[in-house]
């Protein structure tokens, strides 16, 4: 009797074919339930506080606005700062199919962000020529170093995630000191500002007496994310890529080169975190923090983990992360509940989607006991 009532508890997730998505969606709502617990013992309506995060995130619309804003130019907003999130994630992702945990992310952004900011952001250079080659000095500098990493893996058998945990702390310090000692804005005490023409969002655009932030990497981050899913399912690199990230020996004995599917996986995800970068600092910023790593980076795991690492899974994914990150100043002030709440949500929604596996494990083995209890009463 218990086993019959757990197996109808699971049917919504127990076919095989929609557990990439009903999984996650499973995942995500117990996620907002045990945010809405915690909410409840602090003494805040839940039901509120996540009203207040669409409405700070531009799904929703505000009581009232300031002047030259509105509920477009929130939700435009949303999708600059979701840009760079959407590109860190496919980097991550990526790696994940190749077996590899790309940890480097933030410092793979950081590096192609810096680069394009000192060869494009200060050249004064056209914005028909500085924007495209931003772009490419992104995916350039940051292929190369996930490319060092990917090759570091084959030749030496170094972990990619030491690996990238070291490059991002020698990225981290070796730029800060650059910064500090030839790019350094006396008053902001960061870079200095890129110019307009090198930045890949249209800042404060005025349409219809609004004022708009415009993301020109969005459509970009959307179209990459469709080509990465068919290179990943309708090509031979692609097949051989996840196949080594099923199982490297059975590659390996089945005649795959798996050095160069590594150093390759890597390559391609460090290009996807060099985007991130373009678009986080000379796009949602136009100007670099010294000592300091993107959380996108880091974000982008959860993200990955969200969306099954299937890119346009991720698409979803990201965008439910960065309205919890947008929403959060907006919900903290109406609600009066901390900034940080958006993070312990995001962190519940990682530590749910990281249960997939066992999520699919407990559901396969009820299906078997649900079939033996009908073989046995039959």
């Amino acid at each position: 009797m218990k086993n019959n009532l757990s197996y109808r508890l699971i049917r919504p997730i127990s076919n095989e074919k929609w557990q990439p998505i009903t999984i996650p969606l499973v995942s995500i709502l117990i996620s907002f339930i045990a945010a809405a617990i915690v909410i409840l013992l602090i003494g805040k309506n839940p039901l509120q506080a996540f009203y207040n995060l669409l409405q700070g995130a531009g799904i929703m619309p505000k009581p009232s606005y300031a002047g030259y804003k509105s509920m477009l130019t929130d939700f435009l907003s949303l999708l600059n700062a979701m840009t760079p999130l959407v590109f860190a994630s496919l980097a991550v992702a990526v790696a994940f199919r190749a077996g590899l945990f790309n940890i480097g992310v933030s410092g793979q952004m950081l590096v192609s962000g810096f680069l394009a900011t000192i060869i494009v952001g200060y050249s004064g250079l056209d914005a028909f020529i500085a924007k495209p080659l931003v772009l490419v000095i992104g995916i350039v500098a940051g292929g190369l170093m996930g490319g060092l990493v990917g090759w570091l893996k084959y030749k030496f058998n170094i972990n990619e995630v030491v690996s990238t945990i070291m490059l991002n702390y020698i990225a981290q310090y070796v730029i800060s000191f650059f910064i500090q000692m030839y790019y350094v804005d006396p008053i902001s005490r960061q870079s200095k500002y890129i110019s307009d023409e090198a930045r890949l969002t249209l800042v404060n655009v005025d349409i219809a007496n609004l004022k708009m932030d415009i993301p020109l990497g969005f459509l970009l981050a959307i179209i990459i994310a469709i080509l990465i899913k068919f290179f990943l399912d309708k090509t031979v690199v692609g097949f051989e890529i996840k196949a080594v990230g099923s199982n490297r020996n059975a590659a390996k004995y089945a005649g795959i080169n798996v050095g160069r599917n590594t150093v390759l996986a890597m390559t391609i995800s460090g290009g996807l975190a060099g985007l991130a970068g373009v678009t986080y600092y000379l796009g949602y910023f136009a100007s670099i923090q010294p000592k300091v790593l993107s959380s996108i980076g880091f974000d982008s795991i959860a993200v990955s983990l969200l969306g099954n690492s299937h890119p346009i899974g991720i698409i979803f994914s990201s965008f439910l992360v960065s309205i919890i990150d947008q929403g959060s100043t907006y919900m903290s002030s109406q609600a009066g509940i901390r900034q940080e709440i958006s993070s312990v949500i995001i962190g519940l929604i990682l530590l749910f989607s990281a249960c997939g596996a066992y999520m699919k494990y407990k559901v396969s083995r009820l299906k078997e006991k649900e079939v033996e209890r009908k073989e046995i009463e039959s």
